[in-house]
């Protein structure tokens, strides 16, 4: 008997990592969860661990370690960790074989790192990885001959689409984004927006952090950047194009000027399975895509009312530690929006701001990462005050 796939999924509790369960529970012949990690959801996690009986299962914030131990105190053969350390020491366990990475945030580079060191495939879903730190990370990947399959909707679609095109030269990316609740509205109208406005997605059901990333458009201006560490092509191949059915998750133009794209009901269970699953297809439940009932319509984006992805365009353009600083300052400001400290507006602001106040270097290695992170943070918490 083939033995199975182990997996472990850092963000556990997120809305990727309880999809990721989904699609192990429902292939449970193959998979089986090796470890769950959470931030703060100790309840959940606990559940998850009762439910799927990983070796092991880790808490970040080490406060609530005692909390979690006691949840898991019927569960003897569970160990319990808690800390960023231990979330770098559990990835690196033996019987691994994937490491999905669901984590938000800054925070999901570290484990990645040390992931990949380990030779462990990466299911990639924190896209700050590849934002913050592209070069390097594809340094390590080359270096370790440690595979990243993408699991966000869009670059999945650009990876499938490439698929049996082994060599052929890509003349342009088509990187779809929806939109967000915002498309339709006018300046004016988004200068009074409220976080519960942003939270209400047209079409996807994802966390709090991205929901309002994708409402400022800055969610695809990191995908951008994403997309040319991935795909190994220049921003001035990738063109944006608001397609508010989300049906297309996105295509690839090639130098004979065919364009493949991959479509599909919105469901984060397709790109996160096919991770797993790749190069073979695996059967999924769930609803099916009806050309009949869906128009495609495309638009070109207002990059003066987001221009947070203008900005993203900008942080590749200067390269070096830029879109680390833009990161930072974005992680602050929409936290700040989330807590009612911040216009929606606003957070563009601050974010132009920090990148012309926070050092730039054009060669940074991860010490350097990790400094700027720290400097982008605090000049961003300054500027809100």
């Amino acid at each position: 008997m083939k033995e199975k796939r182990q997996i472990a999924i850092l963000g556990s509790t997120g809305s990727i990592g309880t999809q990721a369960l989904e699609v192990i529970e429902e292939h449970s012949d193959l998979y089986e969860v090796y470890c769950l990690t959470a931030n703060n959801k100790v309840e959940l996690l606990a559940e998850q661990a009762h439910k799927f009986k990983p070796a092991a299962i880790v808490i970040a914030n080490e406060l609530r370690y005692d909390e979690l131990k006691r949840l898991m105190s019927d569960m003897p053969d569970v160990k319990v960790y808690a800390g960023a350390k231990a979330l770098d020491e559990i990835v690196e366990a033996g019987p691994i074989n994937m490491v999905l990475t669901a984590m938000v945030g800054f925070a999901g580079l570290s484990p990645t790192i040390h992931a990949i060191k380990a030779g462990k495939a990466i299911a990639l879903a924190n896209k700050e990885t590849l934002v913050v730190a592209g070069e390097l990370i594809l340094q390590l990947a080359q270096k370790y001959h440690t595979p990243i399959l993408p699991v966000d909707s869009e670059h999945s679609a650009i990876f499938q689409s490439l698929v049996g095109e082994d060599q052929n030269p890509i003349e342009k990316i088509l990187l779809t984004a929806s939109g967000g609740p915002f498309r339709l509205k006018s300046m004016e109208e988004i200068a009074h927006v409220t976080k519960a406005d942003a939270l209400k997605h047209p079409t996807w059901d994802m966390g709090a952090k991205i929901t309002i990333d994708s409402a400022s458009m800055m969610n695809k201006g990191f995908e951008v950047i994403e997309a040319k560490w991935l795909f190994g092509v220049d921003a001035k191949q990738i063109q944006v194009l608001v397609h508010p059915q989300s049906i297309v998750h996105s295509a690839v133009q090639f130098h004979d000027g065919s364009v493949k794209a991959q479509l599909g009901v919105p469901d984060m269970r397709l790109p996160i399975q096919y991770a797993f699953s790749f190069p073979k297809r695996l059967p999924l439940s769930g609803e099916r895509l009806d050309l009949f009932k869906h128009p495609l319509e495309f638009f070109e984006p207002d990059l003066e009312k987001f221009r947070c992805l203008a900005m993203a365009y900008e942080a590749i353009d200067r390269g070096g530690n830029m879109p680390c600083i833009v990161n930072a300052a974005n992680e602050i400001v929409n936290r700040a929006f989330l807590e009612d400290r911040c216009g929606f507006l606003q957070m563009g602001d601050i974010i132009a701001e920090t990148m012309q106040r926070a050092s730039f270097d054009k060669n940074p290695d991860y010490d350097i990462y990790v400094k700027t992170d720290a400097e982008a943070r605090r000049i961003a918490t300054e500027l809100l005050n």
